[in-house]
């Protein structure tokens, strides 16, 4: 029988079931899951280390001075307190989607399709930024092996500093992790635990050698554009911190994930933090601020300085170019895993949530999200890029820190793997850190995030709330997978009533 209509009031603030998931007409495909504790780590680490370090310094450091420093840490604590916010709730709401799962189990469906925007934004735009990145470090190597690099033309944005047509070598690296994701989540998790091993290994290289240069004199003019100066190089830094997002997005692959994804998502901070102050105090200790801007492959350039020869920037390069693949690779892998859920709950086409039979991949997201990416990566400068990631990281993170004390709240008694410390005053504290990073974007990229999430909603409206699998109640659940549990069941009420 039928559900009698509901209002439009109702359809925004429906729920998802917590020990359970909806599921849309044709889209009850199900992930593997075959992620353990250290890959999932690795995935944490991959998708952070590397687009703060590598390049994202030349954009901060001229925004915040040596005060940069207090940046990274300013945005460390904001990072950590959401990411202990997300512990919580990646064991009690162990399946893929991230922090859009999570609204769409505290703070309703138009709050969820809100959220998904803002991830749809972090990630597609976080991933075509650091293949901006890669392209820069391909072009440094070519320099030091060959005495010349990519030209102009087929490297470069068209509205860059220096303008070019397209940049190739970004939708390439765009184009070989959609290929290796399309294989499958297994192999994809141990190619990334390669290339992050390689990435440390290479960033402790470059710290040993910097300090060797280090020189206190340079921070003597520590905060020379004073507090908004570090505000603003905070929000830009905090889009480095998104591979702990990109955990939770992998919970439908996770094995034991209500254990496994706290666990996980922690050791990633810690590890992340650690290496960016690490390798922030040694460039800063190397070089003097102002020599930051506009400088490409800046850590290539510093070890290049300081030794006198290009060997050692050369090893770092390769390492970066290596490396880097593993940033891109995860946060195109967790892209591809939001618009999966969003098609299993029946707010985007079925065709979203269908899965390759052979890889059991989502191969239909993951060739959609490549072509997107790619033309952004292609086409967009990497100063524009990064501002809009971090202000729909952050938006993710107050998201899922109100989620916490609604969840407690309304399911008390909900097995949890893991517990906020201190609470409710961590999660007020991760909202309240959030806020001020926010405040200190600039106005343009409220615009632009405005308008984008604008274009969701109206999606949602016309197209979305129609078709969502709650729309007549509920058509389907797939029943809460246990620790331990691999296997899903999907139950229809209306078969079990008769």
């Amino acid at each position: 029988m039928t559900a009698p209509p509901i209002s439009l009031t109702e359809q925004m603030l429906r729920r998802r079931p917590v020990l359970g998931a909806p599921v849309a007409h044709g889209a009850s495909d199900h992930l593997k899951r075959s992620i353990g504790v250290f890959q999932l780590t690795m995935f944490g680490v991959g998708a952070t280390v590397g687009t703060g370090i590598f390049f994202v310094l030349s954009e901060a450091v001229p925004e915040a001075g040596p005060g940069v420093i207090v940046s990274f840490l300013i945005a460390g604590v904001a990072a950590g307190l959401a990411a202990i916010c997300y512990a919580e709730l990646a064991s009690a709401v162990p399946v893929s989607g991230s922090t859009y799962s999570y609204a769409y189990t505290t703070l309703g469906e138009v709050v969820a399709m809100g959220v998904a925007a803002c991830l749809l934004l972090e990630y597609g735009v976080s991933t075509a930024a650091v293949a901006v990145g890669w392209s820069q470090y391909v072009n440094k190597l070519l320099d030091n092996f060959f005495g010349g690099h990519l030209p102009q033309a087929i490297s470069a944005a068209p509205w860059d500093t220096t303008p070019g047509i397209i940049n190739l070598p970004a939708v390439f690296l765009v184009s070989m992790c959609a290929m290796l994701l399309i294989r499958g989540a297994s192999e994809s998790a141990k190619v990334n635990t390669v290339m992050v091993l390689i990435k440390l290994g290479v960033l402790v290289m470059f710290a040993v050698i910097a300090f060797t240069a280090f020189d206190t004199d340079r921070f003597a003019d520590f905060a020379p554009l004073g507090v908004a100066g570090i505000g603003s190089a905070a929000g830009t830094i905090f889009f480095s911190y998104i591979g702990l997002d990109a955990v939770s997005t992998a919970g439908d692959e996770v094995k034991d994930p209500q254990r496994t994804m706290p666990r996980a998502i922690l050791a990633a901070l810690i590890t992340v933090t650690s290496v960016y102050l690490l390798v922030t105090l040694a460039a800063l200790g190397a070089q003097t601020w102002t020599s930051f801007e506009g400088q490409e492959a800046g850590l290539a350039k510093i070890l290049d300085d300081v030794t006198g020869a290009n060997y050692w920037g050369t090893v770092l390069a390769a390492g970066a170019v290596i490396s880097i693949f593993s940033v891109t690779l995860v946060t195109l892998y967790g892209q591809t895993r939001i618009l999966f859920a969003m098609g299993r709950d029946g707010l985007l086409p079925s065709m979203f949530a269908k899965v390759n039979t052979r890889s059991m991949t989502p191969v239909n997201n993951t060739i959609i999200v490549a072509i997107v990416v790619s033309i952004l990566a292609g086409l967009v400068p990497l100063n524009y890029l990064a501002d809009m990631v971090s202000i729909g990281t952050l938006v993710a993170f107050i998201v899922v820190s109100v989620g916490v004390v609604i969840l407690r709240v309304r399911e008390p008694d909900l097995p949890r793997g893991f517990k906020v410390p201190g609470y409710p005053v961590t999660p007020v504290l991760s909202v309240l850190a959030c806020l001020y990073i926010l405040y200190s974007l600039h106005w343009y990229t409220w615009i632009a995030f405005s308008g984008w999430v604008a274009v969701v909603l109206v999606f949602y409206f016309a197209w979305g709330r129609h078709h969502s699998a709650l729309a007549d109640g509920g058509d389907g659940v797939i029943a809460s997978a246990a620790p331990g549990v691999d296997d899903v069941e999907v139950i229809n009420p209306s078969q079990d009533a008769s």
